[in-house]
């Protein structure tokens, strides 16, 4: 985990995958580099036919001295193209997406997780043999992640990306963010503009809820809550299979 991602986290995130380019990106962003010390070794192979003395030694010294500079020149652009894929990142926390670009000015761009929609991942020939490929991250919003280029294992990241939602939008509906999910036994929800959201059957006394039975809810309580998550299930934010779980759930507590 690289301190620059750590030090973007707020309360309660905790990061779930933490990803760099392929290498395949490395070579593609050295490619000058590459292509300069290529050339420099041409140079060395040329200057060595000539000869030592005369208009041949003149050259053979104008094509090693240009052999020195390409080499210079190479080995400063592969430095600076290591630096720059060394320094972006992707990452995914429990809240939202994360991209990271930049060495020196760095530009931070983030996705919530509730309001991403869906990944499309495309994947060449030579992705699917080196297992590397793009997402399109699409969103509710115009800003944000759009692309994510040559990720290693995007079949992998997508999969985590969208159980990391589905698990934030169960965090959502159980009335918490960024702490540990609340256990229906531990935690009963509460009318909105209660201090914490949650109230748990010993705080409110042995008698809260209906028949003094601890952990009940009233069937006002209930109704509410039944209601937001239809709400939630409505806009594609918990399953139906959810949503019925959870209804029992309530319903088990009156």
């Amino acid at each position: 985990m690289s301190r620059y991602a750590e030090s973007l986290l707020a309360d309660g995130e905790r990061i779930v995958l933490e990803v760099r380019q392929h290498p395949v990106a490395l070579l593609y962003r050295a490619r000058w580099a590459i292509a300069a010390l290529v050339g420099a070794l041409v140079f060395v192979f040329l200057a060595s036919g000539l000869p030592t003395d005369g208009v041949g030694g003149g050259l053979r010294n104008l094509l090693g001295l240009a052999a020195l500079v390409l080499v210079v020149v190479g080995v400063a652009a592969a430095g600076w193209a290591y630096l720059q894929w060394a320094a972006d990142e992707d990452v995914l926390t429990n809240r939202r997406v994360i991209q990271i670009r930049g060495v020196v000015n760095k530009e931070v761009a983030d996705s919530s997780l509730e309001k991403i929609n869906d990944a499309e991942m495309t994947q060449s020939w030579l992705g699917r043999l080196l297992n590397f490929g793009d997402l399109d991250v699409m969103t509710a919003s115009e800003a944000g992640i759009e692309r994510m280029r040559t990720m290693p294992d995007p079949k992998g990241f997508k999969r985590a990306m969208l159980n990391a939602k589905h698990e934030y939008e169960l965090e959502l509906a159980r009335g918490g963010v960024g702490g540990p999910p609340l256990r229906p036994a531990a935690a009963v929800p509460m009318p909105p503009g209660s201090p914490s959201g949650v109230a748990s059957p010993s705080a409110a006394g042995p008698g809260a809820g209906t028949g003094g039975r601890p952990g009940a809810s009233t069937a006002e309580e209930v109704t509410r809550t039944l209601a937001q998550l239809a709400e939630l299930r409505d806009r594609g934010a918990i399953s139906p299979e959810d949503y019925e779980r959870k209804k029992q759930e309530l319903l088990d507590r009156l």
